[in-house]
């Protein structure tokens, strides 16, 4: 399984891609793969300034739906529109074209709690 190594990771299984003075959000390829065929995303909190580990939206997969949880506070610049019609992209790129929102981090975003690649496979055992 593919674990980019330039990003920052949560337990709940999302990634931050930082990007200048934005960052970009999504699920792992572990969580993508645990959910199954993903169908629709929901986020509605464009414009939002949230805390961190707030919900920012939810994914909804054949078999499950599940909260989206913001790595650091921030507030949301954009959901990502190409998963308005292809929510599969998830699934089959989640670094990449399957990225979910783009966010500018707060002042006072804290990336300490994060982890890098390594201590995230740790917690998935891979």
């Amino acid at each position: 399984m593919n674990f980019p190594e330039d990003l920052k990771y949560t337990a709940d299984h999302e990634w931050i891609r930082l990007d200048g003075d934005s960052a970009y959000v999504g699920i792992t390829a572990f969580a993508a793969r645990e959910l199954g065929d993903i169908v629709f995303i929901d986020i509605n909190t464009e414009g939002q300034a949230l805390e961190a580990n707030a919900v920012f939206g939810s994914v909804e997969a054949v078999k499950t739906v599940s909260d989206l949880f913001l790595p650091v506070a921030a507030t949301i610049v954009e959901f990502n529109p190409a998963l308005k019609d292809k929510p599969e992209l998830v699934n089959e790129d989640p670094y990449n074209e399957g990225w979910m929102v783009k966010i500018k981090p707060a002042q006072n975003a804290d990336f300490s709690e994060l982890m890098d690649v390594d201590a995230y496979k740790a917690t998935i055992n891979e």
